[in-house]
């Protein structure tokens, strides 16, 4: 992508990123906890990010906010219809991957 102009990059990578969206949107059924697991974020992390990348800018842009356009929705609604509670087995894998983070000095 080195040969694209930075703009068009830009409108590449936002267009990627709203596909992410609307990926997440329609398999709602893949838990945070799964993302945690097997790709160490979530889409609370995307909100965290966007937070991050408006500071960057000089732009405001509260959590909630950001929440509420990653999940679609505001977070508590989202939560309440689609968050199932994990099981033993996703919070042992979540466990054991933050372990591995904390030996490796990540996070």
């Amino acid at each position: 992508m080195q040969h694209l102009d930075n703009a068009t990059r830009t409108e590449l990578e936002a267009a990627a990123f709203r596909q992410l969206l609307s990926h997440l949107d329609t398999n709602k059924d893949v838990q945070n906890i799964d993302l945690m697991i097997l790709a160490d974020f979530c889409r609370n992390c995307l909100s965290k990010w966007l937070v991050a990348a408006a500071e960057d800018r000089g732009v405001e842009l509260d959590y909630e906010t950001a929440r509420e356009y990653v999940y679609g929705m505001p977070y508590q609604q989202w939560k309440n219809l689609y968050q199932q509670p994990p099981t033993d087995e996703q919070l042992a894998a979540l466990k054991a991957r933050q372990a591995q983070h904390e030996e490796n000095g990540a996070h």
